[in-house]
């Protein structure tokens, strides 16, 4: 059975991943650097030491890069793509800036973009960090970097992902997705796969 790494699994499991990596089909090992979530591996996204090179089918990062620093953002993604098999995939989400900076330029920072299970979430959360959350000590809600479609689709290039399929969503999600491939395949298979496992 195929197995994919949840990085930055915090309490979620694979129901709260994608149709289909929730599937029966794949196998879910979670990594978090918050030993209360009861990862199966403890470690960072920018150092996943604790995982062996080239073990995972596929990964999955949902809402985790915009905590890093920009510096570390590279690191983050080398170590993503070195946990996986040569024929593996990471399948990526995370803010778009882009969208939701067109509500700052309307002058909605502080107007609810959409609901979270958290609660309202703003323009000014997005760029942030989620404020209830920061207020009440979890700083590792802060938000420290940021990505638009291209500078996503640059960094995991950079970082010695082959082949890169990007896909934006504005309102009312206001989300990147990224699949990104450790090696060459023909465009029609990239295709299928984007189908597949991303939104």
């Amino acid at each position: 059975m195929p197995r994919f790494l949840h990085v930055g699994c915090g309490p979620a499991t694979k129901v709260n991943t994608t149709a289909a990596f929730a599937g029966a089909d794949w196998q879910e090992l979670r990594l978090d650097i918050d030993a209360s979530v009861k990862p199966d591996i403890i470690g960072s996204m920018t150092d996943m030491s604790a995982v062996p090179d080239a073990s995972f089918d596929a990964l999955f990062s949902s809402h985790n890069l915009e905590h890093l620093y920009p510096h570390e953002v590279p690191v983050a993604l080398k170590e993503f793509r070195r946990v996986l098999k040569p024929e593996g995939f990471a399948v990526i989400t995370c803010p778009d800036l882009q969208s939701i900076c067109a509500l700052v330029a309307e002058g909605k920072l502080l107007d609810a973009a959409y609901e979270s299970p958290s609660g309202p979430i703003s323009a000014l959360d997005v760029l942030y960090g989620h404020r209830p959350a920061l207020a009440a000590g979890n700083l590792y809600m802060a938000h420290r970097c940021g990505f638009v479609e291209t500078s996503l689709r640059e960094a995991l290039c950079a970082a010695g992902f082959k082949v890169v399929a990007t896909k934006s969503r504005p309102h009312p999600s206001y989300d990147l997705w990224a699949l990104a491939c450790v090696s060459s395949q023909p465009r029609q298979k990239t295709r299928d796969m984007a189908a597949t496992y991303l939104p």
